[in-house]
């Protein structure tokens, strides 16, 4: 009779310990490659949201202060202000009301008087803190002054700082900047060609706009709730004053002007704008939004406001600061805070050809930032908790940190923590230097 050979219970108990020990090294690699493709595919979300944000925001601060085709400056030459120009072509002001402008435009925190100037009381040229404004912000507050109305009477409605749903990031900067939207407003025509609007001058020295919009051109009924304040720009000046009723068909400029707009000969290119609609206010600020995990986790949005309607731009951004860059006349750019540019007088700028009465030409040095330096913290939103601590660790220029260091460092001017955003993400910083095309250096 033949023994039935089998595994003694010692070998079945070796071959499980084996097995089980097999199956914890591949859950292992599993686990291992599970994570690492989340905390890749978070970085490469973070990446490219970054860089969109830095394009958009290049974009725009780019062009502040543009003025159609119109060239800012004249000839400049050193003095012992800093640089000088012979002739500052910022646009002239006709409108009598002193609130015309202010309404017509978006996102205005400086009202006339007070640290500013009184409401002119003849033609002005442009002020230059109407060109670009920017908020230094802290946890706690910001300078030169609070921008939202819910703080600050002369504010906007932007939401206030804070950490919870729908406030404003702590400690992220804010920044408003004005261009006009080449795009935007009528062409003028040329002599004899019959195409596009036409100007008028009428025997009492006002002139009136036949608007006859031309394809891709804004039409009368698109305008005819638009504020009643135009500008005639060329490539050599522009101007800005108060007409009757836009979408009328034909605008007229009227009695409530201080004198009244000229039509200058051979102008280059001449175009028509409606303020209101074709001078874009562009303010870029960060927003606490829920970052989607179903915990109650937040992040920031990068919020483009134009002419007061906001577009979010980005997630997961959780820092946004600014510095501005001046050019001095050795050429050598020093850079400010908001506050210290909201500061300038007269004796730090160049001289505008028509300056406001009685006026110390107060943050005149908004119209000579010639670069703006961006700092921008992107977070990857969804927390990853396999982070080890050196894989937390970020730099951050704004913070003095150049090199990578833990979240809260009580370095920081402001930390995650602080803001109420999650701890396990990845972040990363980007940065960008913004040439000011349109400066008055």
């Amino acid at each position: 009779m033949r023994r039935c050979a089998g595994a003694s219970l010692v070998e079945l108990m070796i071959a499980m310990a084996l097995g089980l020990l097999v199956g914890a090294s591949i859950v292992t690699v599993f686990v291992s490659t599970a994570d690492g493709r989340r905390v890749q595919e978070q970085l490469a979300r973070l990446q490219e949201e970054g860089r969109f944000a830095i394009t958009q925001i290049r974009q725009d601060l780019s062009m502040a202060g543009a003025q159609y085709c119109t060239g800012t400056g004249g000839a400049s030459r050193a003095s012992d202000a800093g640089p000088y120009l012979d002739e500052l072509r910022a646009p002239t002001v006709y409108a009598s009301d002193p609130n015309a402008l202010m309404s017509a435009l978006s996102d205005v925190t400086t009202p006339w008087g007070g640290a500013y100037p009184a409401a002119p009381s003849e033609p002005y040229s442009l002020p230059s803190f109407l060109t670009m404004r920017g908020y230094d912000c802290t946890a706690s507050a910001c300078t030169p002054v609070e921008p939202s109305n819910k703080r600050n009477p002369n504010g906007f409605d932007i939401p206030i700082m804070g950490k919870a749903k729908d406030r404003r990031v702590l400690g992220a900067s804010v920044l408003t900047v004005r261009y006009v939207n080449p795009m935007g407003g009528w062409i003028i025509a040329q002599d004899g060609t019959g195409k596009g609007s036409t100007l008028v001058s009428h025997a009492d020295g006002s002139i009136g706009i036949r608007i006859r919009p031309q394809p891709k051109e804004a039409t009368l009924k698109q305008v005819k709730n638009d504020a009643p304040l135009m500008m005639l720009a060329d490539c050599s000046s522009a101007q800005i004053f108060t007409t009757s009723d836009i979408g009328s068909g034909e605008a007229t400029s009227t009695g409530g002007n201080f004198v009244q707009p000229q039509v200058f000969q051979h102008m280059a290119a001449p175009k028509v704008f409606s303020v209101g609609r074709d001078v874009q206010t562009v303010t870029y600020f960060l927003k606490v939004i829920d970052n989607g995990d179903g915990a109650g986790h937040t992040t920031g949005a990068l919020i483009r406001r134009v002419n007061g309607a906001p577009q979010e731009i980005a997630r997961g951004v959780e820092r946004l600061d600014f510095r501005y860059g001046v050019q001095q006349a050795d050429g050598r750019v020093r850079y400010y805070t908001a506050e210290q540019v909201d500061n300038s007088t007269r004796a730090d700028c160049p001289a505008v050809p028509l300056p406001i009465h009685g006026s110390n030409d107060r943050g005149c040095l908004w119209r000579s930032v010639s670069l703006i330096e961006v700092d921008l913290l992107m977070a990857g939103q969804i927390p990853l908790y396999s982070l080890k601590l050196g894989e937390l660790a970020y730099s951050y220029a704004a913070d003095g940190m150049f090199e990578p260091r833990a979240p809260g460092d009580p370095g920081r001017k402001i930390t995650p923590a602080q803001q109420g955003f999650p701890l396990p993400v990845l972040r990363r910083e980007f940065t960008a230097a913004v040439a000011v095309r349109n400066a008055h250096p």
